[in-house]
């Protein structure tokens, strides 16, 4: 306090003058010390160690009232913690200026941990796979099909098995596309990119799907197939004509009323089996269309 009171001394106020009462009171010595200056005189070393000491004041008493403004704001912001407002004082500073830092911090650690989880589990499920017998079909159902209510594809696939009784593992997916429908075009968008960069060895279709198919250059000449050529020529061949072809070619059998049909707990409309052209288990495919042709109904 004494020093407070010699810095006002110093620049001639009294104690505690206002702010703007020091700054106007700095601004007159400084004005008339620059004019001292220019006029010169034999006491200048003089006058200008007392304006160096107006002005240390002047400094002085400033950091007096930032210290006091700082106080009484931290004692709003920070008193209710009491003996803890230190520490609450450090923690807000440090909030406010590395927040940005604390986020970004978060985000990369979030970024790591997932791509370690991730990485675990995309090993976990190459282990499960490894450990599963080889693929003896691997199916997808395009169109209007849909796992029933309280059903999966696995019960699907486990139907199958329960046919071909020899096989350890069929698999099987859904590509549903609507056939009257405002975003069939995204749904067909889809199914491009499935019949591009997936390979089963049999598509099942509704007839819509058939005829989509029948264009996209994915399914087998069925005719080529000796041991399907009698199924080929009967009346549940389904035909398609492509710019390639002159004539209608069979590229799917009608299976719908077959006991394939009622055997897959699967909602379904209609269903036309279609071979793909590099089938991974071709052998496996003729056969699975052989088995349900052969349950037709007299």
């Amino acid at each position: 306090m004494e020093d407070l009171k010699q810095a006002y001394k110093t620049m001639g106020l009294e104690e505690n003058a206002p702010k703007d009462e020091v700054e106007k009171r700095y601004t007159t010595l400084m004005k008339r010390e620059r004019s001292r200056a220019k006029s010169g005189g034999p006491d200048d070393a003089a006058e200008e160690s007392d304006f160096a000491k107006v002005t240390e004041a002047y400094r002085f008493i400033l950091a007096q009232e930032d210290k006091k403004f700082t106080e009484a704001f931290n004692e709003q912001e920070y008193g209710k913690y009491k003996n803890m407002a230190g520490q609450a004082q450090k923690l807000d500073h440090f909030w406010r200026y590395y927040k940005v830092h604390t986020f970004g911090a978060i985000a990369v650690i979030a970024l790591i941990i997932y791509g370690i989880v991730s990485y675990i589990d995309h090993k976990e499920h190459e282990r499960y796979l490894a450990s599963l017998p080889p693929v003896d079909l691997e199916v997808t159902y395009m169109g209007l099909f849909m796992e029933q209510e309280g059903s999966d594809i696995k019960a699907v696939n486990e139907k199958m098995l329960q046919t071909f009784t020899d096989w350890k593992r069929v698999e099987s997916s859904i590509i549903f596309v609507p056939q009257e429908d405002g975003n069939q075009y995204a749904y067909l968008q889809k199914a491009v990119v499935t019949v591009m960069s997936e390979k089963p060895d049999i598509y099942v279709m509704d007839k819509f799907m058939f005829e989509w198919m029948g264009g996209q250059g994915a399914l087998k000449k069925l005719e080529d197939i000796p041991e399907l050529a009698e199924a080929a020529a009967g009346d549940k061949a389904m035909k398609h004509q492509t710019e390639d072809d002159p004539a209608p070619v069979v590229y799917g059998i009608d299976l719908t009323d077959t006991k394939l049909f009622d055997d897959l707990p699967l909602m379904k409309k209609e269903m036309v089996v279609g071979i793909r052209v590099d089938a991974p288990h071709p052998e496996n495919a003729v056969k699975f269309i052989q088995e349900y042709l052969a349950s037709t109904p007299e």
